[in-house]
């Protein structure tokens, strides 16, 4: 199956770029790429784990306020 995409400029000579330093085509970069991100993100696994790393270290408090009591410490 083809698969037509477009890409700015500079983002096209990165991968030209990219592509000859690897001794790959332009195109088997881009199949890896795109199996790499359906596979990460296909099935939302990845989306859930993000949002339960944030869920369990999200608070209200501000992040100063998480910070330990150093009133008395002495250099």
């Amino acid at each position: 199956m083809a698969i037509g995409v477009r890409v700015e400029p500079e983002l096209e000579q990165r991968l030209d770029r990219l592509a000859r330093s690897l001794g790959k085509s332009r195109s088997a970069c881009v199949r890896e790429a795109i199996a790499q991100y359906v596979e990460r993100f296909g099935d939302g696994d990845e989306a859930r784990r993000q949002s339960a790393l944030i869920a369990e270290h999200s608070s209200s408090a501000h992040w100063s306020e998480q910070l330990p009591d150093w009133a008395d410490w002495t250099a």
